[in-house]
């Protein structure tokens, strides 16, 4: 089992920004921007780990809930664009970073990680998951 399967079921804590029957979108506890959200699909065992192994529908529905979170995180942050990336190497379960952008250079992977105090986290992932209702 996975640390995302964990967060899924709630074993482990997460900021939650958007969750629907198949989906689960959190903030990156080691964010390159603030706001700097991961979306993933509620897979059951074995989860898939490659993007390209899910099924079509599966991959279909991420992206458009991706795309819903991603409309939230930039409507939160006042960002310019919100940078999509799929590298899948650090955790064995299918994840796509989106990151807030106002340059190229905010979706660099090998920028230092910020660290953020708890209520700063919750205060970031109430404001988005509050503009993904609106």
């Amino acid at each position: 089992m996975t640390i995302f399967t964990k967060i899924i079921k709630g074993e482990i804590p997460s900021y939650k920004v958007a969750e629907d029957d198949r989906y689960y979108a959190f903030l990156d506890i080691n964010p390159l921007q603030k706001g700097h959200t991961l979306v993933i699909p509620k897979l059951a065992e074995p989860e898939e780990d490659y993007i390209f192994d899910l099924d079509d529908e599966t991959l279909a529905g991420l992206m458009v809930f991706a795309k819903q979170v991603a409309r939230g995180l930039k409507e939160a942050t006042g960002c310019k664009r919100v940078g999509v990336a799929v590298l899948g190497m650090e955790v064995n379960h299918v994840h796509v970073h989106l990151v807030p952008m106002n340059s190229e250079k905010d979706m660099l992977f090998t920028n230092p990680k910020l660290s953020l105090e708890a209520d700063e986290m919750a205060e970031i992932a109430n404001s988005i998951a509050e503009a993904i209702e609106r």
